[in-house]
């Protein structure tokens, strides 16, 4: 941990202070995404984020209160990450109804097995915690509301509470095939999934 602390303050010899702030933060909540996607929340604690990325404690302060808010802060970016290849995929499947269900499915399923520490953080551990359950419903939310500009952009004609109704149906969807996903009681074959998923889901969110 000497040694890391050493390269980061040759690193940051340089650097504004800002920029400093913002480059630990991210550092603590990298270390903070690994231990609680490897460990569950039981493995995050002050003193295993900053030895994990080699930061002293009052680095952490810096930037957050407490524990609560660093998982807070772990949620936040994953649920961006995955809002963002979401919307990319929506946006490359073109205006079809079936191939932007299709397109979406497969998207949240990819993206939260493919790194087994994402879908812990966004849908596993998220159910028992409440800093991140109030997390996950606010990006439920605002992932809505994505979809929703997306309908509406794709079907500028549609009635705007039906395109609503369609995109909570989605959401709300989503969310449970991706729990019953990583639990392992779908199977393992993606592809049969996105598909049997797609049938079921796709006349009612036309």
């Amino acid at each position: 941990m000497a040694s890391d602390a050493r390269t980061a303050a040759t690193r940051w010899a340089g650097m504004p202070l800002a920029a400093r702030r913002e480059e630990r933060r991210a550092r603590l909540v990298e270390a903070a995404f690994e231990l609680f996607g490897t460990q569950g929340e039981a493995g995050v604690s002050v003193r295993a984020v900053c030895r994990a990325c080699g930061l002293h404690a009052r680095y952490f302060y810096e930037s957050f209160a407490d524990t609560g808010q660093l998982l807070g802060a772990v949620y936040d970016t994953v649920a961006a990450e995955l809002s963002g290849r979401l919307l990319a995929a929506l946006a490359a499947a073109g205006d079809d109804r079936a191939v932007r269900v299709r397109a979406g499915i497969r998207t949240v399923l990819d993206f939260s097995s493919a790194d087994p520490r994402r879908g812990r953080v966004l849908f596993t551990e998220a159910r028992a915690n409440p800093v991140l359950a109030a997390r996950r419903q606010a990006a439920q939310t605002a992932l809505m509301d994505e979809v929703l500009h997306e309908e509406t952009r794709t079907r500028p004609a549609v009635d705007p509470r039906l395109a609503r109704v369609s995109a909570a149906m989605f959401t709300g969807a989503m969310v449970e095939l991706a729990q019953q996903w990583l639990s392992g009681t779908l199977g393992d074959d993606l592809d049969a999934v996105v598909d049997h998923a797609a049938r079921q889901l796709a006349p009612h969110v036309a």
